[in-house]
């Protein structure tokens, strides 16, 4: 849990949270980004830049919460993880307290590896890329990718919703992850998250406005065996995903597709 007091110029000066944010935020990647070209961007580095990225949230005025640590610290191995998609904090949140248990990969979409500055980082880490042209294309290289990774110790995060959204609807959450974990033969772990403490921008929707009043909410569920067929475990990810949302006071919608 993050510390309750803020800095007085959070408190008082409008825009501040947000000038803070992307102040640090772009310098850290700019020399993370460096050090990815020249070849010294590794895991490590990833965990302890991903680390900053917290106290960087906390100097904008942002709280972290973060609940059912015990659930993955007691697991011994690689995991599939299967999360909503809210913000681009997601992909900053998650490393920061994942890489302290295991070696980790994301599914990522292929153009991010592309970008300027953040692309860089993201080859250097050896992400699963994949375009969202073509599903059955997609699901053959996360599979076959996403084992041999798993084989290699790593574990795998993925984010099944079509686009990140401040509003959650299990009709755009696919069971990509639940694929994965059944083939790999490794469990899953439902994870929900409340991340609209960045917005998505209007004219660069990775740079929304900073809202440090909108608390960051992480919780990880049990991993889950694969005993259930694909359907019901799928079910119960999306189902624990629903309920922590509106519990943090979230929007879903479509709740009642699979008959909660």
């Amino acid at each position: 849990m993050s510390p309750e007091k803020r800095n007085f110029l959070v408190e008082k000066i409008p825009g501040w949270p947000s000038f803070v944010y992307y102040t640090l935020l772009i310098d850290l990647l700019l020399r993370d980004s460096l050090m990815a070209r020249i070849g010294k961007y590794d895991h490590e580095r990833w965990r302890r830049s991903a680390f900053e990225i917290i106290k960087i949230i906390e100097s904008a005025g942002g709280r972290l919460n973060v609940s059912g640590l015990t659930h993955i610290a007691e697991y011994k191995g690689p995991l599939v993880y299967v999360s909503n998609h809210m913000s681009m904090t997601d992909t900053f949140i998650i490393p920061s307290i994942l890489l302290a248990f295991n070696r980790l990969t994301f599914v990522v979409k292929e153009e991010l590896l592309n970008y300027p500055v953040f692309g860089s980082i993201m080859k250097a880490i050896n992400l699963i890329g994949v375009s969202r042209q073509n599903p059955r294309e997609d699901l053959r290289k996360v599979l076959s990718e996403g084992e041999a990774f798993i084989k290699s110790g790593y574990s795998v995060g993925i984010f099944p919703q079509a686009t990140r959204s401040a509003v959650f609807n299990p009709n755009f959450f696919n069971s990509l992850g639940v694929k994965l974990a059944r083939r790999a033969g490794v469990p899953v772990v439902p994870v929900a998250l409340k991340t609209d403490f960045q917005g998505n921008g209007t004219f660069i929707k990775d740079m929304g406005p900073v809202e440090p009043d909108k608390t960051i909410f992480v919780e990880f569920g049990v991993p889950l065996q694969l005993k259930d067929n694909d359907s019901e475990t799928h079910r119960k990810i999306v189902r624990f995903i629903v309920n922590n949302i509106k519990k943090w006071g979230g929007i879903v919608e479509d709740e009642n597709i699979f008959n909660f």
